[in-house]
């Protein structure tokens, strides 16, 4: 009987460890200029382990990495070069594991933006980051609910429906990346490219955190692919 109780609390010891190993970690980088508190309390809210960290060894560590972004594209890229994260960055974003950009997060990670044209951005996809033009009464920046015409119906939009409505803050937005890779449009005077999905390798223009629940199932599904 002792041998019975032994061998069962070793089996439920190993078992709890590789629950632990598998456990999702998501981490939310902060560096310096993100939006990051409303991530995480989405993050919270459907039950996902995560950490809002400038440590290099733990953003690459996680198993799942968010880069979050509020602000001008000078400043965000300035930030994340004084904390010394754009390499950290780089590298995670490339590693097959899953990333996502929000917002300003998904504009980071292409070459270059109007908004500051002196500014190198992350240069890891390619498109054009583009004023929102100022015509025909369109209030700018664009802050509200637009639908989303989904391009790819797996990743981070599995099982959500086309057109679903997502929350949008912003004055510059995305065109021209190759067809390949995007994901998701609206329409706001102009054509955006408001989602993209290469791999592993997401962003999306919109704010999931702030988005009800279909937000909440976005991070989800995000949360749920595998690295």
């Amino acid at each position: 009987m002792m041998q019975y109780y032994c061998n069962n609390f070793f089996y439920m010891l190993i078992l709890g460890i590789l629950l632990f190993m598998e456990k999702t970690m998501v981490a939310i980088i902060d560096y310096g200029a993100g939006n990051l508190m409303s991530v995480k309390k989405a993050l919270d809210f459907i039950g996902v382990e995560n950490e809002i960290t400038a440590d290099k060894n733990k953003i690459k560590n996680a198993n799942h990495i968010i880069l979050p972004g509020v602000g001008s594209f000078g400043d965000a890229m300035s930030s994340m070069e004084k904390s010394g994260l754009i390499e950290t960055v780089k590298e995670v974003a490339l590693s097959g594991k899953p990333f996502l950009g929000i917002c300003l997060g998904l504009q980071l990670l292409f070459e270059k933006s109007d908004e500051t044209k002196n500014v190198k951005g992350l240069s890891l996809l390619n498109g054009q980051i583009s004023s929102i033009p100022r015509e025909n009464g369109l209030k700018v920046p664009h802050v509200g609910w637009n639908s989303v015409s989904i391009k790819q119906k797996n990743g981070i939009f599995k099982d959500i429906p086309n057109n679903s409505y997502f929350y949008f803050v912003h004055s510059y937005y995305l065109n021209g990346a190759d067809e390949n890779i995007v994901a998701g449009t609206t329409e706001y005077g102009v054509n955006i490219e408001c989602a993209v999905q290469k791999g592993n390798l997401c962003a999306v223009q919109f704010h999931p955190e702030k988005s009800g629940e279909v937000g909440l199932k976005l991070l989800k599904n995000f949360v749920e692919l595998e690295g």
